[in-house]
């Protein structure tokens, strides 16, 4: 096998792991001895065994004299586990290969340079388009502080997402609804509106045939009307933080805290800010933000340049209709150079329906496009 195969089963590994390692990025590692694949590892979960040193056990003495690939630039810190820089010395280890550099500033080329000093023949950048479709998210995170945003959106071919009523009904196919189930295991967080709770009382669960992680559920509510009857309060599946100013009322307040998987983050200012909430959710280890809200909700981040990434679900259906609701709401533009430029990056059809991705024009994700 050739060294892109090695690196390509070592992506495959770290993206069965995608959701479940926040705040680590997820990484896949394989340790070849001879032509022959003797060890191969993912990292799970935040505390647990990197990819490296699972793939380095399963070689066992087999390690020694042999090459290791690895997705992500090994640590070379202690954190909840031992650095593995240190561990592929000690295995015997005798050239790494591997694809990203870690921006991390604990790691950022400091694990490469470890391995280069005890004599180990190290290479990088190998399957970099892998790479930055991965880690564009973790890569965010590391440099902003802040969750990568993206905005789901679904709605009919002339750009409807409801009828003038709010009847929304199933605008897509169950095709295209599922894969918004997998977008919602692969995110750390949902965040959606109090006008969306009180309209359409969603669950804001994973709900996958074969099961799958809940995201933590985030609303912005400014004066806490989330109704105590609504389904994200009586459903415990998943923790529930809703965001609300500082003048929203304490008796609402306690009312909704007598649930326990429910807290209330209480703002400093008398509206919301897109960017404090981030700011927060990044506090909070939030890597990654699913934005599944209303024309309201998107515009508010739209406005906040806050949108890393919009993925659009288009039924083939017209609904017409001058009062029929669009994804996108707030003040009207009088030009159409006031429109915020994107760039589509994949395109693919799911039973009827359309997926279309795109990015901010001139953002980082368009160096690749392997999304």
């Amino acid at each position: 096998m050739e060294i892109e195969q090695y690196m390509q089963i070592a992506f495959s590994l770290a993206q069965g792991a995608v959701g479940q390692t926040s705040p680590n990025p997820p990484v896949g590692s394989v340790v070849v001895n001879h032509g022959r694949i003797v060890g191969m590892g993912a990292h799970l979960r935040a505390g647990e065994r990197h990819a490296e040193r699972v793939a380095l056990d399963m070689a066992g003495q087999e390690a020694l004299g042999g090459d290791l690939y690895v997705t992500l630039e090994p640590c070379s810190h202690t954190g909840k586990t031992p650095p593995c820089a240190e561990t592929i010395v000690q295995a015997g280890i005798c050239r790494v290969y591997v694809s990203s550099l870690d921006p991390n500033p604990l790691v950022s080329s400091t694990g490469i340079q470890l391995l280069r000093d005890a004599g180990i023949e190290v290479h990088t950048g190998i399957c970099t388009d892998l790479a930055h479709a991965l880690y564009q998210p973790f890569f965010h995170f590391i440099q902003t502080k802040q969750p990568h945003v993206t905005l789901k959106t679904a709605m009919t071919l002339d750009g409807k997402i409801a009828a003038f009523s709010g009847h929304s009904k199933w605008v897509t196919s169950e095709q295209a609804r599922l894969d918004v189930h997998r977008l919602r295991h692969v995110h750390d967080a949902i965040l959606t509106g109090s006008n969306t709770i009180l309209h359409d009382n969603p669950l804001l669960t994973t709900r996958l045939p074969q099961g799958g992680l809940h995201p933590i559920r985030v609303v912005l509510d400014t004066q806490l009307a989330t109704p105590i009857a609504s389904q994200i309060i009586q459903n415990s599946d998943a923790p529930t933080w809703i965001f609300c100013s500082s003048t929203a009322s304490k008796e609402r307040e306690s009312n909704l805290l007598m649930h326990d998987h429910v807290e209330i983050v209480r703002m400093n200012e008398p509206v919301i800010s897109v960017i404090a909430v981030l700011e927060e959710l990044g506090a909070r280890d939030i890597m990654t933000l699913l934005v599944e809200g209303g024309a309201s909700i998107n515009a508010s981040f739209l406005q906040a340049n806050a949108v890393d990434r919009i993925i659009s679900y288009i039924a083939p259906r017209l609904l017409g209709g001058s009062d029929s609701l669009t994804p996108i709401g707030g003040a009207n533009p009088a030009l159409m150079s006031d429109a915020k430029d994107f760039v589509f990056v994949k395109i693919e059809q799911l039973g009827p329906d359309l997926k279309v991705i795109a990015v901010p024009k001139g953002s980082d994700a368009l160096v690749h496009r392997n999304y």
